[in-house]
């Protein structure tokens, strides 16, 4: 079958890694969602605060539903907090909303990584829906046009990918400086907070690895077509 050729085994430490980051957010996060923070302070008033701190109280902060549905809208300018974080005053919690704010603070700062990844966004969601099928189309009725084509579209998918890992690691950074200068956590508790926010960005590294093997695969597979 097309999906289970040998250049699948590509996938597989990309498969891997994907179930591994899977299982570490899921643990750490609910680990450090357990642990309240010395000074009691919810992650909707600590998102508050470093959004005034950074000249963007403007932004409203809002409590969403849905388990780790935290984000940032930069179309409509909209910080979203699930509940547990935008009431919570957990480790987890404060960690999570200091690094939506840090997503924030990136659109208002023009953070160039940023830029270029909501300029890819359309592009990367028309691209993995169609790529796929004009790829297998492409593959099985051996027209190089239809797979060229899918290759081309699923690229805009991958650089998506890979451009996240900065913008997601920078917003981290931001985060964890912004709770140790504003206090909110003391040092022990900022290493937990750390460990909370590595292992969200391991979905990322994991999600932007196997993107890019899905390429390889794709040449590789477009190339026993010659």
């Amino acid at each position: 079958m097309f999906y289970w050729d040998s250049t699948f085994l590509l996938l597989i430490p990309a498969l891997l890694l994907t179930l591994y980051a899977q299982q570490k957010v899921k643990s750490t996060y609910v680990k450090y969602s357990r642990i309240k923070s010395r000074r009691g302070i919810s992650g909707a008033e600590v998102a508050s605060y470093l959004l005034r701190k950074n000249g963007l109280g403007d932004i409203p902060i809002e409590e969403s539903e849905g388990r780790l549905s935290d984000h940032y809208d930069p179309v409509k300018r909209v910080l979203r907090l699930s509940s547990e974080n935008f009431r919570g005053s957990s480790l987890a919690a404060l960690g999570v909303a200091a690094h939506e704010v840090g997503h924030a603070v990136q659109h208002g700062t023009g953070y160039m990584p940023l830029n270029i990844r909501n300029s890819v966004l359309p592009s990367a969601k028309f691209g993995s829906t169609l790529a796929w099928p004009l790829f297998i189309g492409g593959f099985f009725f051996s027209i190089p046009f239809l797979l060229d084509l899918g290759i081309i579209l699923f690229t805009a998918a991958v650089l998506f990918q890979v451009v996240t890992l900065p913008v997601e690691f920078n917003a981290s950074g931001r985060a964890i400086e912004s709770l140790k200068s504003a206090g909110f956590l003391e040092a022990d508790e900022i290493s937990k907070a750390r460990k909370v926010l590595n292992a969200a960005a391991l979905t990322y590294v994991a999600a932007a690895a196997m993107a890019v093997l899905q390429l390889i695969r794709l040449i590789l597979l477009r190339g026993s077509r010659d």
